[in-house]
């Protein structure tokens, strides 16, 4: 019987990269388009781009082609920005040093006329996560919660967060959480408004643990004026944020019984809602309002048993077993 040939050594496909011999290739890619002004400069630069991004995912090390990476990214092609900043938060937290290079050109960005790439641009600096470079977050986060956008507010506003749990004293030192209470009152923007609560109340919660100041501050937003503004605002609301504008309620201390009807009647319509999980956040908020009204409370009770039936017709089987659980118990 002859012997069976060899099968020839596969080639390495585009999709899966051959290691260092590709991460070299790809930096000197870069390099001859980083100043490149030809008319499909973007286009070729997107090419490589998604062969570095491919490296990446591929777990191969592609830090060394970092420095050619930020070259190339002055472009205003959104995509081209994507990929890069993709590419700078994988690698910064790693190679600390290297995200020093990133700093300019990130902050650059910020202040793009474009606010898809202002709003990216920020998002990507306080994703970077480096202790040594938070004194460059705190003006570009400051600037973003006042910006025309609602974009760049929003994640100016979710930035405040990340910001605070890199370096807490920065953040407070800036007083980002009153920029962020102030925004919440007066923003048009629901969902800008929602990320400056939510923002605010993991900020307040996490120093309220060593700081008496924080849980006054928590209690703030417990208030009746807070409490009925976003109450005021909760159709505007994505479901997820209106549960947490419900679990704020939830903690509301009513001062009289025509503050519970108020708050009722506002609410009355959610018990409708779509989404399970809205519908629960608002019985909760029902319940803890009469306690103090034994009547009106068991009302509530019975109403929300049936309601919790007619949930088993959209709601997950795992859900439906714990209420009634919760329910027998």
């Amino acid at each position: 019987m002859a012997p069976t040939a060899p099968s020839p050594a596969k080639s390495a496909s585009p999709s899966q990269p051959s290691g260092k011999s590709e991460v070299s290739d790809l930096k000197q890619q870069l390099r001859q388009l980083a100043g490149s002004r030809a008319p499909d400069a973007d286009d070729q630069r997107r090419d490589v781009f998604k062969r570095v991004i491919s490296c990446m995912t591929a777990g191969i090390d592609v830090s060394a082609a970092f420095g050619e990476m930020v070259l190339c990214s002055a472009t205003s092609d959104v995509v081209l920005k994507k990929m890069c900043y993709l590419y700078v938060g994988v690698h910064a937290r790693a190679h600390p040093d290297l995200a020093l290079l990133t700093i300019n050109f990130l902050q650059r960005d910020c202040r793009d006329q474009d606010p898809t790439i202002r709003g990216l641009a920020l998002r990507s600096l306080c994703s970077l996560r480096v202790p040594n470079l938070v004194e460059y977050l705190v003006t570009p986060l400051t600037t973003g919660l006042k910006d025309p956008s609602a974009y760049v507010r929003m994640v100016a506003a979710v930035g405040a967060a990340k910001l605070y749990h890199i370096s807490a004293t920065t953040c407070l030192d800036a007083d980002l959480p009153a920029a962020l209470k102030a925004l919440m009152l007066s923003d048009p923007d629901a969902q800008v408004v929602a990320n400056c609560l939510h923002s605010l109340l993991e900020i307040w919660t996490l120093e309220a643990a060593n700081s008496e100041a924080a849980g006054r501050e928590i209690e703030t937003l417990y208030s009746k004026p807070v409490v009925f503004y976003l109450l005021n605002k909760i159709k505007e609301f994505s479901e997820w944020a209106q549960c947490h504008v419900l679990e704020l309620a939830s903690k509301f201390l009513p001062s009289d019984n025509n503050e519970i009807f108020d708050i009722m009647n506002l609410l009355e319509d959610r018990l409708q809602h779509a989404n399970g999980a809205v519908v629960l956040a608002t019985i909760k908020v029902f319940l803890h309002l009469t306690m103090s009204m034994t009547d009106v409370h068991q009302q509530v009770y019975s109403v929300s048993h049936i309601m919790f039936l007619d949930m088993q017709s959209y709601s997950c089987s795992t859900i439906i077993l714990l209420i009634l659980n919760l329910w027998k118990s």
